[in-house]
């Protein structure tokens, strides 16, 4: 049977059509979708999500459902994260949505979010060890340790590349004070994180920021699930990034690194600062990129069930 699986975040609504034999118990990626219709834009002041972004994610999932109804998927799993957890129209948003296309929405807690984080992203290495899971996301970050048989820490921090550079980003180029800010908004926020507790150097990062972050570092202008799933993004890589991006106006981002970058332009630098920071704090010298995160870890949390 076709399943479904969108993950509704606060800067990009993603959507996994994938095959799945209930004989082989195999799982086979039909389609994947990426847009960025960043509802979260202004939550952190006004508390909502505003009716333009609402109008923006229905856009989507206008989109999304016809490609849910063309390959004739017989179930539908939708996840929502940090924006919708946030946000105080975010049942009235629900009901919407359950109204105009028959969806259910989940809006899923920190933890939750953090395991499904940590099942898609297991599938994407063989390794049965323990390992560590990064996800960046837009409004909040998830970072997760354990192995196939347990989660051993998981935990969601307040903050991802949309909301940190809300906070603290006023004009581009970032100036040199703002992203001193942020490393020590960073070094707050993940100070109960210590190397010695991840007693493993395997570490997957899923969500846009390291795909987007990988594409930049192999010239890649156009992103690819076959190019991007289980490369490398080493610690020199970001300083190497950071270092450019730091020089840069949202506009030139993206003409220096093409369409890859459209719509992350003004928060991939803030992402990049997070990775690194994470990096630096789990005492790691590279991470292996991978895009599959929450749609993925959703759907193989549902067909386990069956």
């Amino acid at each position: 049977m076709n399943i479904a699986s969108i993950d509704i975040g606060s800067n990009t609504v993603l959507l996994l059509i994938a095959e799945y034999n209930e004989t082989t118990k195999e799982i086979k990626t039909i389609l994947n979708r990426y847009r960025m219709p960043r509802i979260s834009k202004g939550l952190k002041v006004t508390g909502i999500i505003s009716e333009e972004k609402i109008n923006a994610l229905f856009e989507v999932l206008e989109e999304y459902q016809k490609e849910i109804t063309k390959n004739n998927c017989e179930r539908v799993i939708l996840k929502a994260t940090n924006a919708m957890r946030v946000a105080n129209n975010s049942a009235e948003i629900k009901k919407a949505i359950k109204d105009k296309f028959d969806f259910d929405v989940e809006v899923v807690a920190g933890k939750e979010e953090a395991r499904l984080s940590f099942i898609g992203a297991s599938s994407a290495v063989e390794n049965k060890e323990n390992k560590t899971v990064i996800d960046i996301g837009g409004g909040s970050t998830e970072i997760i340790y354990g192995n196939d048989d347990k989660i051993i820490y998981r935990k969601s921090f307040e903050h991802g590349a949309v909301s940190l550079t809300e906070k603290f980003v006023d004009s581009y180029p970032m100036r040199e004070e703002v992203v001193e800010k942020i490393g020590t908004e960073l070094d707050e926020l993940f100070a109960d994180l210590k190397p010695q507790n991840f007693y493993t150097d395997i570490c997957v990062a899923v969500a846009g920021t390291p795909t987007t972050l990988s594409c930049m570092n192999l010239g890649e202008k156009n992103y690819s699930d076959e190019v991007i799933e289980g490369s490398l993004l080493s610690h020199e890589n970001l300083n190497q990034l950071i270092k450019t991006l730091k020089i840069l106006l949202p506009n030139e981002i993206v003409n220096n690194y093409g369409q890859v970058v459209t719509g992350r332009e003004d928060v991939i630098l803030s992402g990049a600062l997070i990775l690194r920071k994470l990096l630096t704090i789990l005492n790691l010298e590279k991470i292996t990129v991978s895009s599959k995160g929450i749609r993925y870890g959703a759907l193989i949390d549902y067909v386990n069930k069956l």
